[in-house]
């Protein structure tokens, strides 16, 4: 069963058969945190997430992506509304609706990477870590750039 809601003219689906992986891939590569990335990864990840489509009409105009498993933890990824259709309230209503869905209630914890929308996600409850020293990461910052290597990957030992 997916969820949905609607806000006059715009929906908000989870139901992978509405995504359209063009659009999404389209808006992805030239996003500052998946800028090169191809299609086939989009996709790939559009399988194996829960998607929040945006869609006014039967046009994709954004995206909440979810990497969860279901029971303790959440990662919010791949949050976008096209730049014609921002300042609507569009981006906070597609948050919503992602805290809204019945499989992403009592988790433990919920994350969320940001370089510039930290007042769009703060009402909602997510600020910065509690103990950042005990965070950590593996990060390939290039990797869509470079074809699957980043030059930061070890070397023969």
């Amino acid at each position: 069963m997916h969820s949905e809601w609607k806000n006059g003219e715009m929906l908000v689906s989870t139901d992978p058969a509405k995504l359209d992986a063009g659009a999404v891939h389209a808006y992805l590569t030239r996003s500052y945190w998946a800028e090169g990335i191809s299609r086939e990864i989009v996709e790939r990840s559009l399988r194996h997430s829960l998607c929040f489509g945006l869609f006014e009409a039967n046009q994709q105009i954004g995206l909440a992506r979810v990497i969860s498993d279901y029971a303790t933890f959440a990662y919010l990824a791949d949050v976008y509304v096209l730049e014609k259709y921002r300042g609507r309230g569009l981006a906070k209503w597609l948050v919503r609706c992602v805290q809204a869905h019945p499989q992403l209630q009592g988790l433990r914890k919920f994350i969320l990477v940001t370089r510039d929308a930290h007042e769009l996600y703060r009402p909602f409850g997510f600020a910065a870590p509690g103990k950042p020293q005990n965070y950590m990461e593996l990060a390939k910052h290039n990797i869509y750039k470079t074809g699957g290597t980043d030059g930061e990957s070890a070397r023969g030992v």
